[in-house]
Order: structure tokens, then C-alpha cells, then sequence
């Protein structure tokens, strides 16, 4: 009786901890009746949690439309991917290859965020021409800005392929070995995929290499620039308000997609014609509330769900801490130099928003780590696999020793991975050594490489010394240089650095000045003579360049002594994953489960939300511009305000874009799963039309890559109404808001035109 007692006791506990309410249903009763929940727990002990997920679109019919449907979309599976029909997917980009877009008018108009626009925007920008700062709009397409480089990619289909993949593969294979056949194997499907066509084609893994999926896309390289608020708006909040919540950014900016007059992609040319997309998105004018149903679309970047508590401990104790420390260091150099020097400031701000980013991400992602006892969690989730494992012969055979070889591979890891993470972040880290970088790239070439090579350090060096200032780069390097010495083992120290701290007495500023004074490469002039004659004359002076001579060794103490061991790891690890990932799927039946986000095209969906990040703490789901001057008291440089904002918030002059009690919204939150790459990405409700523009995560919500928490973790976006005021009653730009389709009402469900499907 007592235990009866006390497991009564624990199910009531673990039902309200892991929300079983749901699962329960899908379990035979008398199983639950017989064994309970707390020894059920022990063999289905992570559940999939609401809003938790980045899904793959082609399989949203199968696995997620009845859900989503129950949660309110309104729309079918078809709706949002289709190959027979255009589909919200025809309206959704990868933007750069590093953001997402979505198409907005039948005119090719592509919105995404400032900060994913903000090296174009910067790059057009200079002391008497500030765009960043004052913003810049096209008053017509003559005016619209090119930006070589710069390109957008549809997906017109997603297939698996995995059988065609793994042809040949054997469970004997070694890690190498079965990658090269499988790259073989690839090859031969992108092949396949492509012929006869002007589409490209990748194929990605899934859970580690258990599934491969192809994607044909379409590529178009004619994107300019149509608009961006000043950073005043666009960059609203700053560095203090980055990865946090409330948010009262307009994080946005505008292109458009150009093709050649038959709508196929093109370089740009004067002849090139806007767009004309299969589907754009509607707007939705009358904005959401707490409990709707969002969806964000994209192509979020790197996840890792499932990773074990051996590849998360060193991550939170060692890594993390150490990448944090090395960044803080180098923005307290650049930041201290772009506040006294505007030219600094234009040249390092896009630098400097890159090497914040991930390291206020970083101290996000510990703390919510800590919060959650994600690593206890897991630990649990370990243990009861092993206990299935070993429950069953076969089980053990295949699964049993898993555990016990993971913690074996990150022990002979556990002496490189330091030096690995500064080399990465400290010694490149700095500019001169990057640069160093190229040229021992350029000496160590084949002779049949070598032109490329130097054609390569060419258009580097071009783009490196435009934004390049030689003074704040020394003070980075003294800084680094420094930390580098300091913290890492001497057996991976270079000579020349230690030759340098006994020379100058540890002094590392006295180090830089001589490197800066005697390298050419701190110097345009001379970078480019060297290039433009490169011969054996220049190699031998290379040879004795002091940034050159340096970085070759850091380069060899990472080839001989670090690269090796990482490889050997990383493909340990990567077997290990594919079959731990395959168990727990195999222990956990009932469970959907998700492949990480790699960059592929994704959906996760959700619901407008606030959250309770920690005990007492309630954040609620809606900023408005009251919210940008009450900022404003705090006196941060961050919170800058322009005048005109000042004219239009004293008047309120909010348009047609207001709520239904006269505020103008600025942000929600959302509880989307989502990181980095879904920056963009729209924020779609149940309808099939644009509520907003994902740019951001509480910095709570950090930890999602790699434990998500429906509690804690808020995806947040700038809402519609608020870009379109900027764009109209701000900017007085109306004539785009004219190209879009503005719903102002409730609609029916969205019918999506039919189109023959496209064959080449």
C-alpha cells in the first residue's frame, strides 16, 4: 500500500512537471493502470513540447496539420507547401545565404531585417553619404541600389532521398570511408536533379546521416536595395537591447528581386525587369493577440536538440565562458575607438554587430542552460536509455556501449578543444593575421592553384581595406595576443610569441608595434603590389614578414597538433549521434521528432505569448511606441530618437496602422522555435497572411538550440504595422505600401491560385 501510495504520489507530480495530459491517450490504458506513470516515465521520458520543432515543410501533412490545425491555422498543409500549386513557400527566400525574406508585393518587393541588410546598407554608405544613419529610401526604381554579391534562392522542391544517399553504405564502413561514398552518392542525385535545368540542387542530412533530403532551388543574383530606416529605428535598442525582451525595434530594411525580362535569373543588367513570384504574402492590418496562431518560415541555421550531457558540460564550463571572454575584449577595443571617430564607426559597426551578436548569445545560452537544469534533465534522459538498452539483448548488442564511448571521445578531445576555440577566436580574431592568413594560403598553393588564389586575395583585399583601420587592429592584437598567451597550455604556444613575451617583457602593445610597423599587411599599397607581382622576389619577402611568420606557426600548431585530434572527434561523434538519435527514436516511438536545423528550409509554429523567464518576473507579448520614449529616459546611446519620430509621436500621427485603442504596436513575442537564420523569416498567422518580421529571441531563449523550454523560450518580431507606419508615415515611401495586398478584415480561408507545376 505504501508504494501504491507513493507512486499515486509521483505520477500526480510527473503528470503536472512533463504536461503527460496529452500523451496519455496515445498509451493502452491498462499499461497505464498497471505500471504508472513514474515507471512509464522511465521509458518515454522527453515528450515533444508544445511549440517545440523546426519541421520540414513537405512533411507538415503527415506530421503537424491536424495539430496546427487544432491550435487555429486555418489553412492546409498544401497551402503552405505545394509543388503542384504556388504555396507560402514560393513567397519565402533564403536571403544571402545567412537570413531569410519573404516576398511582399507582386513587384518582387523582399523584406527582411536591418541587420540582415546591414552590410549592403553599409557598404553603400560613407562620412557625407550616412545611410545607416539617415536611412535611405527609392523614391523610384531608377533610384533602387545594386549589391553585387548579394542573392536570393527559392526552394522548388524538397525529396528524401535517403535510399539513393546511403546505396552501398554498410554499418562496417569507417566514418571517412562511408562519407566519401556518400558525397559520391550525392553528387550523382544533384546530378540527376539538375539536368536540363538553370536549377541548383544540395542534398542535407538529417539526424546525423539517418535521412537525407534533396533541394532543388532557384537562384536570383539582381537584389537592390529599396529601403532601410535610419539605425535610429532599424538598431533601435542597440547592443543593450540585443537578444532581449521588450523590444522596440524596427528591425527591417527592403529589397527587390530582379529577373530577366522571361522571368529567369540574371546577373544584374540595366534590362532586367522586378519580379514576378509565384506568391506573395497579404498583409495583416488588424494585428494579433495572446493565443493566436503564428507560424514562422524559414532557414534557421544550426541546432543541436540532441546533443549528450558529455558535449553539453564542456560547453557550459569551458567553452562558452572562454569565447565570452575573448569577445568582450575585442568590443570594448572597437567600441571604445568608434566612439571617438565616426569613419572608425561606418567601417567597424557591421564588424563590430557580427562579434557582438554571439557573444551576448553565448551568456544567454549558459544562464538559461543553468535556469532549466538542462544538463540534470539530460542526464536523466541518458540514464533511462541505458536502461532500455540493456533491458534487451539486441538493444545492448547495438546500443549499450554508446554512452560509455561518448564520454570516452570528449576525454581525448578535452586537451585540444581550448586551443582550438582561440585560435579560432583570438588569433583569428584579428585582421592582420587574417590577412597573413591569405598570403600563406597564396605561397602554400599548387602552381596550378596559384592564380585563383591570388585572383581570391584580390577581391579580399578590396573589400578587407575598406573597412579596415590598422590602429584599432593593433590594439585588438596586443589584447588577443595577450589573452592567447595566458590561457593557453605551452604545448601549443608558437616560439615567436613566446620569443616575444621574454623580448618585450610581456609587454604585448610593445609586440603589436612592431608587427604593425614591420608587415605589409596592415598596408593596402603594399598588399597590392604584392599581388599584383607576385613572384619569387615576393615570396621571399613574405617570408620574412613578422604577421606572415607568426600566423604560420599558429596555422601549424592547429595542422599538427589540434586539426588531427578534432577530426578524429567530430567524426567519432558524428557516428555516435547518428545511432544515439536513432535509438532514442526507436525507444520513443510515440514521439515526433525533429531534425536540427541546418540551414534548410524549416516551419515551427506557436502561438502569440508572453513568458515567465524567472520566478516573480512576467514579461507580457506587446510593445508600443509609447515604450521607444520611455527607453529613451534611461539615457543610453542606444536609445536614440529622431526628430521627425519626436513630430509624429506628439501628434500621433499613426495612419491607418494604429491598434483598435489608438497605440501604435511596435513588437510581440511569440513561442516559435527558432535561431539563427530564421533572422527575417515572417511571422505568418493561421490565414496565410504576414503579422511580422522574426529579428530576435529572448535572451533567455537562447539555450533553444539546444533545449527548448515552453515556459521561457519567445521568438521576437517586429510587427507589420509598425514597419509599414516607418515605410509610409515616416518615410514617406506609400508608393511600396501601394504594391502590397493589405487585408483590413477577417478573411476566409486563404485560396491559394493554381498553377501548373513548373517541369524543365
Amino acid at each position: 500500500m505504501k508504494f501504491e501510495r507513493r507512486l499515486e504520489t509521483e505520477n500526480k507530480v510527473l503528470e503536472e512537471k512533463y504536461d503527460l495530459s496529452n500523451y496519455k491517450e496515445s498509451i493502452p490504458m491498462k499499461m497505464m493502470k498497471k505500471w504508472g506513470f513514474a515507471l512509464l516515465l522511465l521509458f518515454t521520458p522527453v515528450l515533444t513540447k508544445a511549440d517545440e520543432g523546426m519541421w520540414l515543410p513537405q512533411l507538415l501533412k503527415s506530421l503537424n496539420e491536424a495539430d496546427m490545425q487544432a491550435r487555429g491555422m486555418k489553412m492546409s498543409a498544401e497551402d503552405i507547401y505545394s509543388v503542384n500549386q504556388s504555396s507560402l513557400k514560393d513567397a519565402v527566400v533564403s536571403f544571402g545565404g545567412f537570413c531569410t525574406g519573404e516576398l511582399i508585393s507582386p513587384e518582387g518587393l523582399v523584406l527582411t531585417n536591418h541587420h540582415c541588410g546591414y552590410g549592403q546598407i553599409q557598404s553603400h554608405s560613407s562620412v557625407e553619404n550616412d545611410l545607416l544613419t539617415n536611412g535611405f529610401w527609392a523614391m523610384s526604381r531608377e533610384e533602387e541600389i545594386p549589391n553585387p554579391g548579394l542573392f536570393v534562392t527559392f526552394i522548388v522542391r524538397i525529396e528524401e532521398v535517403t535510399s539513393e544517399v546511403l546505396d552501398g553504405i554498410t554499418p562496417a564502413m569507417e566514418e571517412e570511408e562511408r562519407q566519401e561514398r556518400v558525397s559520391l552518392n550525392i553528387d550523382q542525385v544533384v546530378a540527376k536533379a539538375t539536368e536540363g535545368t538553370h536549377y541548383g540542387a544540395k542534398v542535407k542530412s538529417m539526424f546525423y546521416g539517418n535521412e537525407y533530403y534533396l533541394f532543388v532551388t532557384e537562384t536570383f543574383d539582381d537584389v537592390r536595395l529599396v529601403g532601410a530606416p535610419p539605425s535610429a529605428i532599424g538598431k533601435f535598442g542597440g547592443d543593450t537591447d540585443n537578444w532581449m525582451w521588450p523590444r522596440h525595434t524596427g528591425d527591417f530594411s527592403m529589397f527587390r528581386v530582379y529577373s530577366a525580362p522571361d522571368g529567369s535569373p540574371a546577373k544584374y543588367a540595366e534590362e532586367n525587369v522586378p519580379l514576378k513570384p509565384r506568391h506573395f504574402l497579404p498583409i495583416n492590418m488588424t494585428g494579433v493577440e495572446d493565443g493566436d496562431f503564428t507560424m514562422v518560415f524559414g532557414f534557421p541555421g544550426r541546432t543541436q536538440e540532441y546533443l549528450t550531457t558529455y558535449s553539453i558540460k564542456p560547453l557550459v564550463e569551458t567553452t562558452n565562458p572562454n569565447r565570452i571572454k575573448i569577445r568582450e575584449t575585442k568590443l570594448n577595443i572597437l567600441k571604445a575607438d568608434m566612439d571617438k571617430d565616426a569613419a572608425i564607426r561606418i567601417k567597424y559597426s557591421a564588424k563590430y554587430a557580427r562579434v557582438a551578436n554571439y557573444y551576448k548569445k553565448w551568456i544567454g545560452e549558459n544562464r538559461g542552460l543553468k535556469v532549466t537544469n538542462a544538463i540534470a534533465e539530460k542526464e536523466a534522459l541518458e540514464a533511462n536509455f541505458q536502461k532500455w538498452a540493456d533491458a534487451d539483448a539486441d538493444r545492448k548488442a547495438t546500443y549499450g556501449s554508446l554512452l560509455s564511448k561518448f564520454e570516452q571521445t570528449h576525454k581525448e578531445e578535452q586537451d585540444v578543444i581550448l586551443p582550438y576555440n582561440y585560435i579560432r577566436e583570438a588569433v583569428y580574431g584579428t585582421e592582420v593575421l587574417t590577412m597573413a592568413a591569405k598570403f600563406r594560403a597564396i605561397i602554400d598553393a599548387l602552381p596550378d592553384d596559384k592564380e585563383k588564389s591570388i585572383e581570391g586575395a584580390k577581391a579580399y583585399a578590396k573589400k578587407f581595406f575598406k573597412d579596415y583601420s590598422a590602429a584599432t587592429d593593433e590594439k585588438v592584437f596586443a589584447a588577443l595576443m595577450g589573452l592567447y598567451h595566458e590561457d593557453i597550455h605551452a604545448n601549443f604556444q608558437p616560439a615567436l610569441l613566446n620569443a616575444a613575451v621574454k623580448k618585450y617583457k610581456g609587454d604585448m602593445e610593445d609586440y603589436a608595434d612592431f608587427i604593425f610597423e614591420k608587415s605589409a599587411m596592415v598596408s593596402e599599397e603594399k598588399v597590392n603590389a604584392l599581388l599584383e607581382n607576385f613572384n619569387e622576389k615576393a615570396v621571399k619577402q613574405l617570408m620574412k614578414d613578422p604577421a606572415i611568420q607568426l600566423e604560420r606557426e599558429f596555422y601549424d600548431i592547429y595542422t599538427q597538433k589540434v586539426k588531427t585530434v578534432m577530426t578524429d572527434t567530430q567524426n567519432a561523434l558524428e557516428r555516435l549521434n547518428r545511432a544515439y538519435t536513432a535509438g532514442l527514436r526507436e525507444m520513443m516511438p510515440e514521439k515526433t521528432f525533429y531534425p536540427d536545423a541546418n540551414s534548410t528550409m524549416r516551419v515551427s509554429y506557436g502561438v502569440v505569448d508572453g513568458s515567465n523567464p524567472y520566478d516573480g518576473m512576467r514579461f507580457t507579448s506587446h510593445t508600443y511606441l509609447d515604450g521607444v520614449f520611455q527607453k529613451e529616459m534611461a539615457g543610453a546611446d542606444d536609445y536614440i530618437i529622431t526628430d521627425r519620430m519626436r513630430e509624429l509621436y506628439a501628434n500621433k500621427n499613426y495612419g491607418q496602422y494604429a491598434d483598435e485603442t489608438g497605440k501604435l504596436p511596435v513588437c510581440f513575442t511569440a513561442s516559435n522555435h527558432t535561431t539563427g537564420g530564421n533572422s527575417g523569416s515572417p511571422v505568418i498567422d493561421g490565414h496565410g497572411r504576414l503579422i511580422g518580421l522574426n529579428f530576435d529571441r529572448s535572451w533567455e531563449s537562447t539555450m533553444s538550440d539546444i533545449k527548448y523550454d515552453k515556459d521561457i523560450c519567445r521568438n521576437i518580431a517586429v510587427d507589420i504595422r509598425y514597419v509599414l507606419w516607418v515605410v509610409d508615415v515616416y518615410a514617406g515611401a506609400g508608393h511600396l505600401v501601394e504594391e502590397m495586398t493589405l487585408v483590413k478584415e477577417d478573411p476566409k480561408p486563404v485560396q491559394l491560385p493554381e498553377v501548373e507545376e513548373v517541369v524543365e
